[in-house]
């Protein structure tokens, strides 16, 4: 009897141990908002730059186009973060913009962050 009580003991200790690491875990994960601020970081500092088009503004988002190796691309940026950044003619932006991408993941590119702006419209 003394033996089944301390494997109890043991698997109560292990079962206790790898919830509080599970929580400790969980509790670190950044937000969503923190996971795009970190995405943006990292293409401003690592990736590569290019010359694309903002098509449109639809209030939160800027839409836009660009070519890497001859391949078109087409997408959007969540902006309503970076409020502060954009001009106070939304419209403005629309037209030639630079565009930073991810050489090994060209779809993954940005045309605005933190540090840095490729809007070219009038400001």
């Amino acid at each position: 009897m003394h033996g089944l009580s301390a494997e109890v003991l043991g698997v109560l200790a292990i079962l206790a141990a790898a919830g509080f690491l599970a929580r400790r875990y969980l509790s670190k994960r950044p937000d969503a908002d923190e996971v795009e601020r970190r995405r943006r970081e990292v293409i401003h500092n690592k990736g590569k730059l290019g010359d694309g088009e903002i098509v449109d503004f639809d209030g939160a988002a800027i839409v836009y186009e660009y070519q890497v190796a001859g391949v078109g691309y087409t997408t959007s940026q969540d902006v309503s973060k970076l409020a502060l950044l954009l001009p106070a003619d939304r419209m403005s932006m629309v037209g030639p913009a630079s565009v930073k991408y991810d050489p090994r993941n060209p779809a993954n590119s940005i045309v605005l962050c933190e540090q840095w702006s490729g809007l070219r419209g009038k400001k």
